[in-house]
């Protein structure tokens, strides 16, 4: 009973990572009706922000954080300006998955370029230990990025529906015509967006790297994946439906390693999103959109 508990928390744990990278894809859908699927390579730049500046510079962990949202941020702007802008009025579902793909190749290949292929050792931020609850022994990175995610999602919910720009992302999402019409910027809000997506990538690497200490230009190309099946699984274009399928991909992913097959894990976690696709095409929490003829 033990083991299942700590396997739980686990997958709460990772869970919470794939739902702050679910966020970004979902966000982005939601307004511009576009999949980023460069998405996990910034949450590798990130990550190697975060490295250079706490393992190389020897500078404060939180300056490091601080420098990798800074920068995944920029990154997330310049990435919509030059390579998503030109393509909204295309329209052309293959144009964005060539352009995705050749953003993250060049991420990639920056990266080795930069920081070579040999395997870094990322140190974590979180600084405490574990914490122990009767036989339960809880890694100070779970508590962190449990925590971390609840309060990134509250915070993002609060901004959606309490501010004027998280009312423009609600407006563009659901007309962006009728909401260019009201004098809201539809660029701007897509722009903003990517913004806020790329942040929280630069947040959900450094957690991912100080749960699993190893970093490599292709450490975001795996879990960039995983939390895209998230972001469906829950409903695309819905955030509570990313935190949630976020948290439920985690827990499957953890538990069937544990008890079915680590090898076939991966493969569990695609075929359950199938599964439920089958039952429910929209997702967890999507909605069913009625075109009217």
């Amino acid at each position: 009973m033990v083991s299942f508990f700590t396997n739980l928390i686990n997958g709460l744990s990772l869970g919470s990572i794939y739902a702050i990278i679910a966020i970004g894809y979902t966000m982005v859908y939601g307004i511009a009706k576009m999949l980023n699927f460069a998405h996990g390579d910034i949450i590798m730049v990130g990550a190697f922000i975060a490295y250079t500046v706490i393992s190389t510079f020897k500078l404060p962990v939180w300056l490091g954080i601080v420098a990798a949202v800074i920068v995944c941020t920029c990154l997330g702007v310049a990435i919509e300006k030059i390579a998503y802008k030109p393509l909204r009025k295309a329209s052309s579902p293959l144009a964005v998955l060539i352009t995705a793909i050749g953003v993250s190749y060049f991420l990639q290949n920056s990266a080795l370029l930069i920081f070579g292929s040999d395997p870094k050792m990322f140190s974590s931020v979180v600084p405490f230990g574990n914490l122990t609850i009767g036989p339960l022994q809880i890694p100070g990175t779970t508590i962190v990025s449990i925590v971390v995610s609840l309060v990134l999602v509250g915070a993002l919910q609060l901004f959606i529906n309490k501010t004027k720009p998280g009312q423009a992302m609600l407006a563009c999402a659901q007309d962006r015509d009728a909401a260019s019409l009201m004098g809201i910027s539809v660029n701007g809000t897509i722009t903003l967006t990517f913004a806020i997506g790329s942040a929280m990538a630069a947040i959900a690497g450094v957690l991912l790297c100080s749960a699993y200490p190893t970093l490599s230009p292709t450490t975001g190309a795996m879990p960039g994946i995983k939390a895209f099946v998230a972001a469906v699984f829950g409903g695309i274009g819905s955030i509570p439906g990313a935190m949630i399928g976020g948290l439920l991909l985690g827990i499957i992913e953890i538990l069937s390693r544990s008890y079915i097959s680590s090898q076939l894990s991966d493969a569990i976690v695609f075929s359950v999103l199938i599964l439920v696709l089958l039952v429910r095409p929209t997702g967890i929490m999507g909605k069913v959109i009625q075109e009217k003829v």
